[in-house]
């Protein structure tokens, strides 16, 4: 019986995974976590409030506004803003990204972490599949219209929470909107390969841009299976969920690779590569293959009417 209850935090401890240990401070420093009102985002704005400026970027301004003001208390920090952002609409992004440029002069951290899973199939303000639209092109273009300003404040960092659902995703350019076959879970896999690729091709692009690589870098990463309203949409998982929680990541668990990759020193210069649990993790081979993100990235630019280059 005793090796049974011995068993239980050792079998918590490794559900609990990696956890970042930089003690980094960011004083001066500004971060955007997007979705960060709940969940694994809140709780990244919860450690970086412990060290610097931080913009919660999310579409429930309410719910947005509880968690920085509970952030705000338990921190100390009053510098945790909160700002109206609908990744499923570019218009609201559009005004995000003014808003935010007329009144910040600096961006040091920009984590897209925001995320939609196993909707029912639906349209974004401008047609896009949902979980394409918001997982994907919504941060594609958020991260093109702050790119100036990170790149001025370099070093600076981009942040993407992609998931291990991305070994099971595929870009199926034929059909991206979901409009001839849809299953909602593969649509969300689809989503978060296409956040690895996009990282892959971003960092791509970025290098040789600076003297140093250190100066600005691109990483993704897979929070782990965290206990979240993720599921939310899914009756069936919100119950597994319940029923394994034990097994699953705290959103504050689920964190920490984010955190890892927005402040650790050791990753100064490390850029294109994928995390989890605080370490380099395994991608896919759909998510190392160069073609498709580059294609992946004109098809985007294309679908948001900019151009990138």
């Amino acid at each position: 019986e005793a090796e049974v209850i011995g068993a239980f935090p050792s079998c918590r401890r490794y559900v609990a995974g990696g956890r970042c240990k930089s003690t980094a401070k960011m004083e001066g420093k500004v971060v955007i976590i997007t979705g960060a009102n709940t969940g694994i985002g809140k709780e990244t704005a919860r450690d970086l409030a412990r060290r610097g400026k931080v913009i919660i970027a999310c579409r429930d301004i309410a719910k947005a506004e509880a968690a920085a003001s509970e952030i705000r208390a338990e921190t100390g920090n009053q510098q945790v803003i909160v700002k109206k952002l609908d990744l499923a609409d570019t218009k609201s992004i559009r005004e995000f990204a003014e808003k935010f440029l007329a009144e910040e002069k600096e961006l040091h951290i920009l984590i897209n972490n925001a995320g939609v899973m196993l909707c029912p199939y639906s349209k974004t303000a401008d047609g896009f599949e949902m979980h394409m639209g918001v997982n994907h092109l919504g941060h594609f273009l958020l991260t093109f219209l702050l790119l100036e300003r990170l790149k001025q404040s370099a070093p600076a960092r981009i942040v993407n929470v992609s998931s291990l659902a991305h070994h099971g995703g595929r870009i199926r350019f034929h059909d991206l909107h979901g409009e001839k076959s849809y299953n909602r879970g593969l649509a969300y896999c689809h989503s978060k390969l296409a956040n690895v690729l996009f990282t892959r091709e971003l960092a791509r692009r970025l290098q040789g841009k600076f003297q140093s690589q250190a100066e600005f870098t691109a990483n993704a990463l897979h929070p782990g299976s965290v206990y979240s309203d993720l599921v939310r949409h899914s009756f069936l998982m919100t119950w597994l969920w319940k029923i394994f929680s034990f097994f699953l990541k705290t959103p504050w668990e689920g964190a920490q690779t984010s955190v890892y990759c927005a402040v650790a020193e050791e990753l100064d210069s490390v850029t294109g590569q994928y995390f989890s649990d605080c370490q380099p993790a395994y991608v896919s081979p759909r998510g190392r293959d160069d073609e498709t993100a580059r294609k992946l990235w004109s098809v985007s630019c294309e679908l948001l009417g900019i151009q990138w280059d």
